[in-house]
């Protein structure tokens, strides 16, 4: 099946200088990086009518009640995207979705942008998340 949005998609992701590291214009998915943004195996998928784009941020040890508050209060700030959890709700992801037929530089720019500040800023967070042990998450400080 011929994806007529692929190829619009790719070109933008090279102008904004991702490094491509897998394509199939026949499923419409594409596999980017860009290591000094923090985006690494970003999958994006053009499944017409939606741009649909998906990063692994972590995989949770332990889900507690805090650490979905502040993921949840999180979202609130993110300009494009949010976060999510796989249907495991162990694999943290952050997902954005655009409309294709519209699509252009600024707006996939703009989620990209989302995303690398949204790991630049709230990195902490994450990497604490990351820590947490069963039955030790009544350690949890209290900032997260």
């Amino acid at each position: 099946m011929n994806n007529p949005y692929f190829a619009k998609v790719k070109a933008y992701l090279q102008d904004l200088h991702f490094h491509i590291s897998h394509e199939n214009p026949t499923d419409g998915v594409l596999v980017v990086d860009k290591p000094e943004a923090g985006i690494q195996n970003l999958v994006i998928g053009c499944a017409d009518p939606l741009l649909i784009m998906e990063q692994h941020i972590l995989d949770l040890p332990v889900l507690t009640t805090k650490v979905l508050q502040s993921l949840l209060q999180k979202n609130r700030d993110i300009i494009h995207g949010a976060f999510v959890l796989d249907e495991t709700g162990r694999k943290l992801i952050f997902r954005d979705t655009l409309q294709l037929e519209k699509l252009d530089l600024c707006e996939i720019e703009a989620s990209f942008n989302s995303l690398a500040l949204l790991l630049s800023e709230y990195s902490e967070q994450l990497i604490e998340f990351s820590k947490i042990k069963v039955n030790s998450y009544e350690h949890i400080p209290s900032h997260i």
